[in-house]
């Protein structure tokens, strides 16, 4: 397998020119804003236990953080 570094030093095993590690065009939404309330969802924990986002944070503050990942 190659690996090649792009110009902000993402190392992915895709060539440089590939479709997956190309940026998203302009205008493109990237998810919530600062701020903005997420919708309603639940996932499963590290056990496979569901979490319902907003029930199981009460009114704590919290970060959610999202990955793109370059090639799946």
């Amino acid at each position: 397998m190659t690996v090649e570094r792009d110009e902000l030093g993402f190392d992915a095993p895709a060539p440089l020119g590939h479709p997956g590690r190309a940026g998203l065009p302009d205008g493109h939404p990237t998810g919530p804003e600062v701020g903005e309330r997420l919708p309603d969802f639940t996932l499963p924990d590290a056990h496979g236990q569901p979490v319902d986002y907003h029930a199981s944070r009460g009114r704590a503050k919290s970060v959610v953080v999202f990955f793109r990942s370059a090639v799946w």
